[in-house]
């Protein structure tokens, strides 16, 4: 999943940055409100986290523009712990607040709620059968044990999941897991998918050739298309 990290104190986004990267999401950043502001709506965040207080246009400005376009996910932070700060974080269209100094743990907990919410889930855990994917802890167990996955291997299947049922193309695999300082090719989605069948099991992503893959439904009759 790819988040947007939006705050122009360099020390504390470099934090937020990294401890997201380690989390296993793409990010991508921005130092000011104007930089943020093009970077929503340009990209398919599955989550922006928006400092308030921002040079050229602030954390409020940022939200009001960006929900009359896209309904991204939106963490206000702020230094302000005022009840009608939260009011109006909230009114505005934020998803939720959190206010400086916070604990990452927390900060990562919260994203993966609303990366939970924007995909129509309230259980941390994804069932595909024998298979579950845990999204608190980023693995994907059969029968209880732990599947030997890469983190970008992770990604893609959390996204095909997510989105059971639905045909998932390639640009949009690489739209929410590749970030903007990614230099990788294309066809590595297709390289990343092959290796990942093997894993967890053909039958459990279907591949449409030309189109992209899915994860297929609960009930549908198992197929195993040969190939990336």
């Amino acid at each position: 999943m790819r988040i947007l990290v939006v705050e122009d104190e360099p020390a504390l986004r470099s934090l937020l940055v990294q401890a997201l990267r380690e989390d296993g999401y793409a990010v991508d950043e921005a130092a000011d409100g104007r930089e943020g502001h093009r970077k929503a709506l340009e990209n398919p965040y599955d989550s922006i986290v928006l400092d308030v207080m921002l040079p050229f246009m602030d954390g409020w400005e940022v939200l009001v523009r960006l929900r009359e376009q896209k309904a991204t996910p939106v963490l206000f932070l702020t230094a302000r712990d005022a009840v009608a700060d939260r009011v109006r974080g909230l009114d505005h269209g934020a998803d939720d607040y959190l206010v400086k100094p916070f604990a990452l743990a927390e900060l990562l907990a919260r994203v993966r709620a609303l990366v939970r919410r924007t995909n129509g889930r309230d259980s941390p855990k994804i069932n595909l059968g024998e298979v579950v994917i845990d999204t608190n802890s980023r693995q994907v167990l059969r029968d209880g044990l732990a599947l030997p996955l890469t983190a970008r291997e992770y990604a893609i299947f959390e996204l095909l999941a997510s989105r059971r049922g639905e045909l998932v193309t390639k640009s949009t695999i690489y739209d929410h897991i590749f970030d903007e300082n990614d230099d990788s090719l294309s066809n590595l989605v297709e390289v990343h998918v092959s290796h990942l069948r093997k894993k967890v099991g053909k039958n459990l992503i279907q591949t449409r050739r030309g189109q992209g893959y899915r994860v297929p439904l609960e009930g549908e009759p198992a197929t195993d298309t040969e190939g990336t």
